[in-house]
């Protein structure tokens, strides 16, 4: 009965070693998220969440220019 009791404790000691580890690690992943959000709040990355949406539907491109050959162009295949 005294070497179950002993096992037993062995796995509770590994279990809790495992913890102290865990526990300050998610710790830190969670402030270092919170530390990227909060920069992203403050330099306005969630400001403007319509505009790019509808920036794709406007069709505001600038059609290019036709450049105009004179005849005397010695590329023109003749």
């Amino acid at each position: 009965m005294a070497d179950l009791e002993i096992h037993s404790s062995v796995h509770y000691d590994c279990r809790m070693d495992v913890l102290e580890f865990l526990i300050p690690l998610a710790l830190l992943l969670g402030g270092i998220g919170l530390v990227f959000f909060v920069w992203s709040i403050k330099t306005g990355q969630y400001d403007d969440l319509d505009g790019a949406a509808h920036r794709i539907l406007i069709d505001d491109d600038v059609p290019p220019q036709s450049t105009k050959r004179d005849d005397s162009s010695p590329d023109r295949g003749e």
